[in-house]
Parts: C-alpha cells; structure tokens; sequence
C-alpha cells in the first residue's frame, strides 16, 4: 500500500472568479510531473533548475497547448510544504484548470484534499499546530482585527507566547525536583520566594491566554447583536 505522504499532491489554490489562477503541485514527482506538462520558451527541463525561479512557457497535451503560463519552481526543503513543488499560474477559465488537473493527475499526481498541503507543512517541521490552524483563519478573516490576530498567530506570536511559558514551568519543576531529592540534606536550591515569583508569573500568564479567547472568538465570529 503506498504511503500517502510520499504521494504526490496537486490542487487549484486560488478561489473562484479573477483573471488568474494557480495550481499547485508537491511531493517527489511534482518537478517530474511539471516537465510532463510545461514547456519552457527557452526549452530547459525544470529539473535542471534551481529553486526559487520562475519559468514562462507553456502547458501542453502532446503537442497541443493548453495554455500560457508562468511556473515557479521551489526544491526541497525550501518550499511551503518542505518538498519540491511547483505552481503554475495560469489563466481562470474553468477549461484550462480541469485540463491541467486532468494532466498532472495522468502524470502521478492525485488531487490533494482539503488542507492536505498545510498538513505536511506542519509534519515537515514547517510550522507548528497554533500556526497551522491559523492558516485557515488568515484565509476566511473578512476584516482588519481577524487577519491580525489571524496573522500574528501564523507567523509564531502565540507559540512563542507558549514557549516562554514552557520554559517557566521546566524551571519551575527542575527546582522543585531539586528540593525533593535534597530534601533531607540542608540544601536549599531556590527559596520560597523565588518558586513563589515564578508561580505567580506563570499563572499571570495563563489567566492572560485564557482570557484573551473571549475578545478573540469575538473578533473571528463576531457578536450577536439584537
């Protein structure tokens, strides 16, 4: 049975209407996939380039071309997903998204599912789960509060807030592990005014994440008003 994380994935990654659109192609076949379908004006395969380029040429079936479009090309680890992908941008029409799914999927691809290229973001190493979660609320924010907050949580605001907040209680344990083991010695690694102190700064701090939910729930869903 093939591992589903060494499949590779592909997806449209622009919602609907505009002029322009993207698809989007990771995993280990994504740069073999790309010179399946994409021709480049100046005729060099997209395996022999570099990452973090981008191509003008065209997608074709055969010697039929689907369209003209720009291909940026990402190698592993530096991509969003940490894998090699590419993404084409392409022209809107319906037709010409279909038929360059149709072909990515002839070529080794399967249509990713909902989230699935945020997913191996996060078990790449990528991001962690609060930013992660984030992504989706930076995609459906619909005011300038939501995409801040939103925002500020995808680029490691909270997860460094919780960080921190790691690092206080490991101390505080270490010390209070300390006591116990020398506990009948006449040993004193932290005073009670110490364990006390730093007691106090976590539970500020917990009282402050916690309450911060409330006026963010508001932000993101709103406030029913009569």
């Amino acid at each position: 049975m093939t591992n589903e994380r060494n499949e590779t994935i592909a997806a449209v990654a622009t919602g609907t209407g505009g002029a322009v659109a993207l698809i989007r192609i990771s995993g280990e076949r994504a740069v073999p996939i790309g010179d399946a379908l994409f021709r480049s004006i100046q005729g060099k395969p997209l395996s022999t380039q570099r990452g973090y380029t981008i191509h003008y040429g065209t997608i074709r079936d055969g010697e039929a071309v689907i369209d003209e479009v720009l291909v940026s090309l990402f190698r592993a680890p530096h991509s969003y997903t940490g894998e090699d992908m590419i993404e084409i941008s392409c022209h809107a029409s319906d037709y010409i998204l279909r038929r360059v799914m149709e072909l990515a999927i002839r070529h080794g691809a399967r249509t990713a599912r909902p989230g699935e290229f945020t997913l191996r973001a996060f078990l790449a190493g990528k991001m962690d789960l609060s930013q992660a979660e984030a992504v989706a609320d930076v995609i459906a924010s619909d005011n300038r509060a939501a995409h801040d907050l939103a925002f500020r949580q995808m680029r490691g605001g909270y997860s460094d807030e919780f960080g921190q907040l790691r690092e206080k209680l490991v101390h505080l344990v270490s010390l209070l592990e300390l006591e116990l083991d020398f506990g009948e010695e006449d040993v004193e690694f932290a005073d009670r005014e110490q364990l006390l102190e730093i007691l106090t700064a976590v539970e500020r701090k917990i009282t402050r994440l916690i309450s911060s939910f409330a006026l963010g729930n508001s932000v993101k869903n709103g406030i029913p008003v009569a």
